[in-house]
């Protein structure tokens, strides 16, 4: 008896081996190598709602608005950083919005002194162009970057929110003693005609941008821009640039210079335009005052000007949920009646990232 229970206890035991050893097995089959580029995919974005109203002449207005919604990919496959970004906005009325790609690129990043970026992604031209709208501070960006960067251009492009097809290298130079680069450059060539575009003239648009940073938290640059528009002509544009921002103060000024006739012809072909603003911690990671002077001239002659005085503060429930407000008086010389020049503006937007 004690030898059959014996053989009976070791048939078992073998048994159960033998079915673990089988599980095993399946479990290892059934194990997929996850490749090291998709371990490296990151998934964020971010969401803007805003409140806008102003009480201008004869149009006054005020609504809530969805400004934006992105949803972004990036990633990196040996020495190449990629992303890939699309937005949702608002349309012209109901059931319009729309769902588009606005970045889609890869860039060689092994050397900080020559990197090469290859597809849609933004202009090399102002300092505020390729600011995160969050991050910019404002309502929106200055009413010249928008006018001369890409976004709503004064050539009629349609708004591209100052991004283009293309090619550029970019690098930063001369590293001090403590290993912080003082020199930047950046040349781009585009297909000059906004997102999702193809080149429509075969003639690509040239935007180079230098600056220097001799102290920590201070960029002083130039920027330049040659290219064409389809049916408008020549475009040929220069900005100067300067910026402090360190310790969440942040002051940055600029100024554009545009030459090339736009989409309306009765503007003539010059127009400028320049901002001012700084931001400033009331209570650090919690609160920030801000003022900005801006104006922008479309004729280049203070008829056409519109400038804006503006102040506003940013509250930050936590870094990645803040709740900006501003008030702007607004004098719009384009108007045609000279008393109503004059007139106020509010936004308030609840931004968040994810």
């Amino acid at each position: 008896m004690k030898k059959l229970l014996t053989v009976a206890l070791v048939a078992f035991a073998l048994t159960a081996n033998a079915e673990e050893q089988e599980v095993q097995n399946t479990m290892e089959k059934a194990t997929i190598e996850v490749p090291q580029w998709v371990k490296n995919v990151k998934i964020s974005g971010y969401g803007m709602l805003q409140y806008q109203g102003e009480d201008k002449e004869d149009s006054e207005h005020n609504e809530f608005n969805l400004r934006l919604m992105r949803v972004i990919m990036d990633g990196k496959i040996g020495q190449f950083d990629w992303r890939a970004q699309v937005q949702g906005t608002l349309g012209s009325g109901p059931g319009a919005s729309t769902c588009y790609l606005v970045d889609l690129y890869a860039e060689w990043v092994k050397h900080r002194e020559f990197r090469i970026k290859a597809g849609q992604f933004k202009r090399a031209f102002t300092f505020e162009n390729p600011t995160h709208p969050i991050t910019q501070g404002w309502y929106s960006y200055a009413n010249v970057i928008n006018a001369l960067s890409g976004f709503g251009d004064r050539t009629g492009e349609k708004s591209s929110g100052g991004r283009d097809i293309g090619l550029q290298v970019q690098g930063d130079l001369f590293p001090n003693k403590n290993g912080r680069r003082l020199l930047h450059y950046q040349v781009g060539v585009y297909n000059g005609e906004g997102i999702n575009t193809k080149d429509k003239d075969n003639r690509k648009d040239i935007i180079g941008g230098l600056w220097v940073m001799p102290f920590e938290g201070v960029r002083i640059g130039a920027f330049g821009w040659t290219g064409s528009r389809d049916g408008i002509g020549e475009k040929n544009r220069y900005a100067l640039s300067a910026e402090y921002d360190k310790n969440e103060y942040t002051f940055r000024a600029e100024y554009l210079h545009s030459q090339g006739m736009g989409a309306d012809a009765s503007l003539g072909d010059k127009a400028d335009g320049w901002y001012a603003f700084g931001i400033v911690p009331v209570v650090k990671s919690k609160l920030h005052a801000k003022a900005r002077y801006q104006c922008y001239r479309k004729a280049k002659e203070w008829d056409s000007s519109k400038t804006m005085y503006e102040v506003g503060l940013n509250y930050f429930f936590t870094k990645n949920l803040q709740l900006n407000a501003e008030y702007g008086r607004v004098n719009d010389r384009a108007i045609a009646n000279p008393d109503k020049h004059n007139y106020n503006f509010v936004d308030v937007e609840l931004d968040f990232r994810f």
